[in-house]
């Protein structure tokens, strides 16, 4: 159970990643969240590629979450009939909703329900912004844009549309029905898609089970803009800077993803960073430079996670770049490269005093004893210099917390006295790793028992291996 880094790796699957040798070897490379992107791929395969990380998970004794992430209401653009067009700039371009093949003066946008919102001057960004349209004239059936930047535009591309507010849900019928599965695949967690506002996390939290984390995708300039009240509603965000990136200025985004990650600490919830993050290595075995300065950047600003996309679901190394973002992890941890204020402001006022007692006591171990994982969550926001262990009788809450930074998760039985708390505690923490006698321990915990958010008790124990060898 002994783990090297604090910052945890989700890695999705794909044709690259799907087989049982495969994912079990991301996971012994340092995988903790498997991601199931289901704007690829059938239900059919996902229940299969739940199924084998549920097969892994018991070989290797070890918790593995499993994401589920929803298309959600991804704007796209017809068909053309000879499959692309070249638009030069300055020409005209017609956006409408007759569902004929498209051409080098028109497009069908299938999205009826925007067209209201897109008024005179809005721009469109089209395949990942490498076109850009801006809009001259709307009639409610059509929409007339100039080309402001041109090239090749080829089918199905998607649209995003900045500093718009559309009157969209977050979830599609396709969201729905995919959601529908989540206990098949038993998910731990759910990614919503194109978060707008609150609103949209708890529409999506509407059709989840309770137990089920939701993440909410920070890939529109609303979201942004939003992030506190989304945080409030959220379990988790991700700073996914492949759409953020189109939408807004590149420039922005270094400035962006810091300002989620400590607007995520603050309100003591996961935040995953993505996209790109090894981009090479979907076709090169080593990683670039820059790449892992990216990696090591947004581990030292305080994430919990980090991800990786093509990289693992079709490159040609997928198990190379996991052991390429373990290995920057683990050093940048060792460097103690932290960019982010060590300070107790956005605490509880329990962590608060667990963290001040664990630095000033020298304590090498917390053993936090958790049903909802939510006491557990609060210490490591602290980002404490104890290792954290998570002790659980909710096999849902031990996986999820597989997303949390720092936070070693074990199942084990439920308490209903102090006597046997500390006796769990001794057994867990020798079993799993090399301690000498006398080593401090932080056991913290609610009373009354099994009371979901009642943390109130830290008791101070100390590690006595007379006591297990008795045992």
């Amino acid at each position: 159970m002994e783990q090297l880094k604090n910052a945890k790796i989700v890695a999705t699957l794909g044709p690259a990643s799907s087989s049982n040798e495969m994912i079990r070897k991301l996971a012994i490379a340092g995988v903790n969240v498997f991601r199931l992107n289901f704007s690829h791929g059938t239900h059919e395969t996902h229940i299969q590629n739940a199924a084998t990380i549920r097969r892994i998970e018991q070989e290797l004794n070890t918790p593995l979450a499993i994401m589920m992430d929803l298309q959600g209401p991804k704007i796209r653009i017809g068909v053309f009939e000879d499959g692309s067009v070249s638009l030069k700039q300055g020409a005209k371009f017609i956006l409408d909703m007759e569902k004929d093949f498209g051409n080098s003066r028109r497009i069908c946008l299938p999205h009826p329900e925007i067209f209201n919102a897109l008024k005179e001057g809005t721009e469109l960004l089209l395949d990942d912004g490498k076109i850009r349209l801006r809009i001259e004239e709307n009639n409610g059936k059509e929409i007339t844009t100039e080309v402001i930047d041109g090239g090749i535009l080829s089918n199905k591309k998607g649209v995003n549309i900045p500093n718009i507010i559309l009157p969209i849900t977050a979830l599609t019928e396709k969201d729905k029905k995919d959601i529908a599965i989540a206990d098949e695949i038993s998910a731990d967690w759910i990614a919503i898609s194109f978060v707008q506002t609150a609103d949209d996390v708890s529409y999506a939290r509407s059709f989840a089970n309770s137990d089920v984390g939701i993440l909410a995708k920070i890939e529109k300039p609303s979201a942004v803009e939003c992030i506190d009240s989304i945080l409030d509603v959220s379990d988790a965000i991700m700073v996914a800077r492949g759409d953020l990136g189109v939408e807004l200025p590149f420039e922005s985004i270094p400035g962006i993803q810091r300002r989620l990650i400590n607007k995520a600490r603050q309100h003591r919830k996961p935040v995953v960073v993505a996209t790109q993050m090894l981009e090479s290595m979907i076709s090169c075995h080593v990683p670039t430079r820059a790449e892992v300065s990216d990696v090591s950047c947004a581990v030292a600003e305080g994430a919990d996670a980090v991800m990786l996309s093509a990289e693992t679901a079709s490159g040609d190394f997928p198990e190379e770049s996991v052991k390429v973002m373990a290995k920057t992890i683990r050093k940048t941890e060792q460097d103690n490269l932290n960019f982010f204020d060590k300070d107790f402001e956005n605490l509880t006022a329990f962590s608060e005093s667990v963290a001040k007692t664990v630095d000033k006591e020298n304590i090498s171990f917390i053993a936090a004893f958790t049903e909802s994982g939510r006491c557990a969550i609060n210490v490591s926001n602290s980002r404490p210099n104890a290792k954290i262990v998570a002790l659980t009788p909710n096999l849902k809450t031990l996986r999820k917390l597989s997303l949390v930074w720092g936070i070693r998760a074990v199942l084990v039985d439920e308490v209903f006295s102090f006597a046997q708390m500390t006796q769990i505690t001794q057994k867990t923490i020798c079993k799993n790793f090399e301690v000498e006698d006398g080593t401090k321990v932080a056991i913290i915990a609610g009373i009354p028992f099994r009371a979901s958010g009642q943390t109130n008790l830290m008791h101070i124990y100390k590690i006595d291996k007379e006591i297990k060898d008795e045992e």
